[in-house]
């Protein structure tokens, strides 16, 4: 009896490690570099602020308006509260007419917990690799991409708690994309200059109104 009470015992410390053991649900896709990546960000995010991020990596043929929340939630009993699930299904069907392929969806345990991220910024975090005409293959593509989001969700839910991270990927496609905010803020700060505030200074300084 006292040996069945010590197993209670030790199990009941090491479930919450287990229930954290990995955070990819499904892996059609992940190669093994990129699947310990994921979960060393898992891990450090959960460690950090108690949230827990997901993966399901899946090349099943959704078809078109299939409702992935309604799929989510056959891997629930292997999730732990709170948490976001990142799915990424590139053969799923978005439009019969188009032919077009591949869906990616950020699914939340609550609505509070998806206040703490840009899903728009996630997602363009996740899928601007797949979509670059390169060399790199497919499956590559994939991984990178599946990274990169997960990455970009973890980084902005760590912001949302005010805790730093040291195991994500800094996202050159959004430093990128700052730089080039800047340069046309710069731009048009520019030409307002040029055509319209610099004009009326002149015509202030030399007198005239109209």
């Amino acid at each position: 009896m006292t040996k069945v009470k010590a197993r209670f015992a030790l199990l009941a410390l090491l479930l919450p490690f287990l229930l954290h053991a990995t955070y990819i649900l499904k892996n059609d896709l992940l190669k093994p570099y990129t699947s310990n990546l994921i979960e060393k960000m898992g891990n450090e995010l959960f460690e950090k602020t108690g949230i827990s991020e997901y993966v399901v990596a899946s090349n099943e043929n959704f078809v078109e308006k299939f409702n992935l929340v309604e799929y989510s939630k056959k891997y629930e009993v292997n999730m732990s509260k709170p948490y976001v699930m990142l799915i990424f299904a590139p053969n799923a069907v978005i439009t019969n007419k188009s032919g077009q392929k591949g869906r990616v969806a950020l699914i939340p345990s609550t609505p509070d917990i998806g206040k703490l991220y840009n899903k728009n910024s996630v997602m363009d975090a996740t899928i601007d690799v797949v979509a670059v005409n390169d060399k790199n293959s497919k499956e590559d593509k994939f991984n990178i991409g599946i990274v990169q989001g997960f990455s970009e969700l973890a980084d902005q839910i760590a912001d949302a708690k005010n805790v730093k991270l040291t195991t994500t990927i800094p996202n050159d496609t959004r430093t990128m994309i700052g730089y080039l905010k800047i340069l046309v803020y710069i731009g048009s700060l520019f030409v307002l200059w040029i055509f319209m505030i610099r004009p009326l200074i002149m015509r202030i300084k030399n007198g005239k109104t109209k």
